[in-house]
């Protein structure tokens, strides 16, 4: 069932929380609320995406690429 809910407290960021129909539940921290707003419709939109992709892959593939980004700028490696 799809759920969200877009929350502010006082000196924080906007606090997106949204639930795709499959039931997986996301969380993310805007400056605006427009952008909350534009997150969790894009969220629903790519829902079939996300549920059919490997997560593992997909987070081994990120940080493959931040590392590849820290040795460009000539950052030390994460050990």
């Amino acid at each position: 069932m799809r759920d969200f809910s877009i929350t502010k407290n006082k000196g924080e960021w906007y606090n997106a929380k949204v639930t795709d129909s499959y039931g997986n539940s996301y969380q993310n921290w805007f400056e605006h609320a427009h952008e909350a707003n534009d997150w969790i419709y894009y969220i629903w939109d790519k829902e079939d995406w996300f549920n059919s992709s490997n997560s593992q892959e997909l987070l081994a593939n990120a940080v493959a690429e931040l590392a590849k980004i820290d040795k460009e700028n000539n950052i030390k490696a994460i050990i």
